[in-house]
Parts: C-alpha cells; sequence; structure tokens
C-alpha cells in the first residue's frame, strides 16, 4: 500500500439486539459533513489498522473492545485514501456512549440504518455487512 495513500479504519459495533453503533458527522467535519458513518479515523504512524480502529472508537465513544476484531472489508476507497473496516459484538448499551466526536453517536437498528445518508464509503460497507452472513453470526 503506498505510503501516499490516507489510511483510515472503522468499526461496526453490533449490540445484542442487532443494532450497530453509527455515528452523525457534524456540520464542521472536514469530509462529509451532516452524514452517517461508522467510528474510525486516520491511521497514524506506526499503527496498524486494527490498533487504530480501536483507539479511533475509544476516542470517539468512550467504548473498548474485550475480544478481537474481525476484519470485514479493507480496499483503496478512492486515489486518495485506503479503508479498513472491522466488526465486533458488544454489550455496551446507549448510555454508556460517550459523545467524542461528531453530532451523535447511536445504536441503530437496520431498519432505521437502511435510509440513512451515509458517508460515500460507509453506505455501501455497512449496507453490504448487514446482509452479511458475519453479521448474521453475530445475531446468534
Amino acid at each position: 500500500m503506498p505510503d501516499a495513500l490516507r489510511q483510515l479504519a472503522g468499526v461496526l459495533l453490533v449490540d445484542p439486539s442487532g443494532a450497530v453503533l453509527m455515528q452523525l458527522r457534524d456540520e464542521h467535519a472536514p469530509n462529509h459533513p451532516n452524514l452517517w458513518g461508522t467510528p474510525g479515523g486516520h491511521i497514524e504512524p506506526g499503527e496498524t489498522a486494527e490498533e487504530a480502529a480501536r483507539r479511533e472508537l475509544w476516542e470517539e465513544t468512550g467504548l473498548r473492545v474485550d475480544g478481537p476484531l474481525e476484519l470485514f472489508w479493507s480496499e483503496r476507497t478512492d486515489d486518495t485514501s485506503y479503508s479498513s473496516v472491522y466488526y465486533a459484538p458488544t454489550r455496551a448499551r446507549q448510555d454508556e456512549v460517550v459523545l467524542g466526536e461528531g453530532a451523535a453517536m447511536v445504536f441503530l437498528s437496520p431498519e432505521e440504518i437502511v435510509d440513512l445518508p451515509m458517508t460515500p464509503v460507509s453506505g455501501p460497507v455497512v449496507r453490504r455487512f448487514l446482509a452479511s452472513p458475519q453479521y448474521r453470526a453475530l445475531l446468534g
């Protein structure tokens, strides 16, 4: 992967009911303001994508994933970026989420997510995840 690419990592965190933690970017976001996406951000020098996903989740939500993060999707998203999106189950409840960045950070059901205005990368990835065997396996 060329160093010139912006390297990004995100997390699809799924609660026991199947709701996925989603972030509404605020109007001041440098990219895709007022759109929904997953918690995540830039990979810092020396970090792996998984380490960055864990760090960004903590910084943006106050939540930690105790178990493994599983890679769901990773590819070049345009001429300037390479993104990796992980997923994991959580027992966290909405009242445990601390909004560290964005306008909102909420667990939403698949029915609530499907029509959200999402970022160009998050939209297709989240919709694909909700239809995936990986998501179904988290539901038991």
